[in-house]
């Protein structure tokens, strides 16, 4: 977005956003009555100051009157309570309502928009924006109403009481004025300001801590230490503007309302000398002013929070309006029995850089495709195009006669079991491990059946916990081969009809590589495999080997044909048996 654009993103907007998670009204329009009850409360008890005062002497003093006022007392307790914890209770909802349909909307976004996007950027959105939101909602909107009530309606019965001290608070109008309006567009700008370099401060402490073993291992504590500070004293700086700011307003505010007090106080108290006003008339119209002044000085607060709420909402929105996944299909398919076929696909990430020209493969039902050749040319992307992370940029990829991209998405990724050289696990037990994705509870049974053909349940069985232990983030408690096999185990239990492994063993010890790929050739039994292989053996067993070579397939056949008419496959060999 343009500053322009920035500029011109209103309140509509903000409530537009509220709206769209459908927030508890009723119970909201409660609150606010009861609210606003206790803000008619605080409007009657000055009069009710006044008639106690003017109908009492010093020994005896109007009991029925001082019950009256106590009651009002007691309704303004009870009504602001109530009417505060509704509206809180609103406010909590509707910002739990926005995180999940903004976290679902996370989940559904393309892959594309993560490989630009900082996770912990991300993350400041769901959190930090949100929490912004809610404080305005929760806290800050229904003072600022409340507060306005008190205000118009203070003024209101002032004028009714005595105009020629009420005009007297006009004084303060113009001062006020000219403080609000530079002051509120500083704070909006700062605000921004603030909340964009927290986000970058959050991606990466987000980034780095998630690394901290390269960074450790690395030797890059003292790079990391002035790469943070110089964000940590960014937002710093920011946060001393906008308490400048705030440290000018906050005495303005207070010293024009002391004076505003002050003349009112002396006019009023000559007046009373006088004989033109009573002694309880005075002391209410005290009160009245201290129910404009109260609010008043909270409404710089409102107006910032809003200021910063409109920033979030902004980001937010911008989030919510980035196109998702292919919506979901009616079409469903079983791809048991049909060929995976590649026709002329060609792939870019970016303009006028190729990652794939013109590639084509078929895969029959049940057979091994090898896929080889030098890192970067482009054999992880034919993956990632089978799993639909990307769309081509031209060809088609079809299951039978049928184009993947008409499948329904779900459907068509359950049916896949994928495995790479660096298997993904979340902080949790086995057990969620291993169950996860899935839609039923597998028995204790089935998953020691899953780790056996992974040959991971020895190692399982040998945890004091069991399927219960805690393996930590990214799988930090086990070994490389460990997680592999879990990976695996997990594979088995998805029961996938197509199996892709890309380089499964490749960062394994030899020891750790031999059990690995005892356990994949039981995965790969019976099932449509497509392999990145730089082990020998998966490369001479596999049914036909794809080499692949600048995006390009340069060659394809079984290993021995390969072999006689691949120059780059025969060295390519030759390599590996060095090795």
């Amino acid at each position: 977005m343009t500053e322009q654009e920035k500029s011109n993103f209103k309140v509509k907007d903000f409530m537009a956003l509220v709206n769209s998670v459908n927030p508890k009204k009723a119970i909201f329009a409660l609150g606010m009555l009861l609210s606003l009850m206790t803000s008619g409360a605080s409007l009657i008890v000055p009069q009710l100051t006044k008639n106690l005062v003017d109908s009492s002497q010093l020994m005896s003093l109007n009991k029925r009157m001082l019950f009256i006022l106590a009651f009002a007392f007691i309704a303004q307790l009870v009504f602001g309570a109530v009417g505060s914890y509704l509206l809180r209770f609103v406010g909590e909802s509707t910002i739990r309502s926005l995180r999940e349909k903004l976290w679902d909307h996370l989940l559904a976004l393309p892959i594309t928009y993560y490989d630009n996007h900082k996770s912990g950027e991300t993350s400041s959105r769901l959190v930090n924006d949100t929490t912004v939101i809610k404080e305005l909602m929760t806290s800050h909107f229904p003072n600022f109403i409340t507060g306005g009530i008190q205000l118009i309606g203070s003024l209101i019965i002032l004028f009714v009481m005595d105009w020629k001290m009420a005009s007297l608070m006009f004084l303060a109008v113009p001062v006020i004025a000219l403080i609000m309006i530079p002051i509120g567009r500083m704070m909006s700008k700062i605000g921004r300001e603030l909340q964009t370099a927290t986000a970058n401060f959050n991606a990466d402490a987000s980034e780095k801590l998630s690394e901290i073993r390269l960074i450790k291992s690395s030797n890059g504590e003292a790079h990391e230490k002035v790469s943070g500070r110089r964000l940590i004293e960014k937002i710093f700086k920011l946060g001393i503007k906008d308490a400048k700011v705030e440290a000018v307003l906050q005495p303005i505010m207070m010293t024009a309302m002391l004076g505003l007090f002050v003349v009112v106080l002396g006019y009023g108290a000559v007046r009373v000398q006088s004989g033109t006003l009573t002694s309880g008339q005075f002391v209410a119209f005290l009160l009245y002013l201290f129910n404009i002044m109260m609010p008043v000085g909270s409404f710089a607060t409102f107006f910032s929070q809003l200021q910063k709420a409109m920033g979030a909402t902004e980001r937010i929105v911008q989030l919510l309006e980035l196109p998702v996944e292919a919506a979901a299909l009616s079409q469903t398919i079983d791809v048991t029995g049909q060929p995976i076929k590649m026709e002329n696909v060609s792939f870019h990430y970016v303009e006028n850089r190729p990652i794939l020209k013109n590639i084509s493969f078929e895969a029959q039902q049940n057979s091994v495709i090898a896929f080889v050749g030098p890192s970067g040319g482009g054999k992880s992307t034919v993956f990632a195009l089978l799993e639909r992370f990307y769309e081509p940029n031209s060809g088609h990829i079809k299951i039978g006669n049928t184009s993947i991209s008409d499948i329904d998405l779900s459907n068509w990724r359950q049916q896949i079991g994928f495995v790479s050289q660096d298997s993904a696990v979340f902080a949790g037990t086995i057990r969620e491990n291993l169950q996860y994705g899935l839609t039923y509870e597998l028995s204790d049974e089935e998953l020691w059946q899953g780790l056996s053909l992974a040959y991971a349940e020895q190692f399982v069985k040998a945890f004091p916990e069991q399927l219960e232990t805690e393996i930590g983030e990214r799988g930090v408690k086990l070994s490389g081969g460990q997680k592999q096999r879990i990976a695996i185990a997990r594979a088995f239990l998805r029961n996938p009809k197509i199996l892709m492994l890309d380089e499964a063993t490749a960062s394994l010890d030899s020891q750790s590589e031999e059990q690995v790929q005892r356990a994949l050739n039981q995965l790969m039994k019976e099932r449509t495999t497509l392999v990145i292989a730089h082990r020998l053996s998966t490369i001479v067993d596999a049914d036909c080997i794809y080499f692949i070579d600048k995006g390009q397939v340069t060659g394809s056949g079984n290993h021995q044909t390969l072999l006689k008419t691949h120059a780059l496959y025969s060295q390519y060999v030759q390599e590996q048996v060095v090795r």
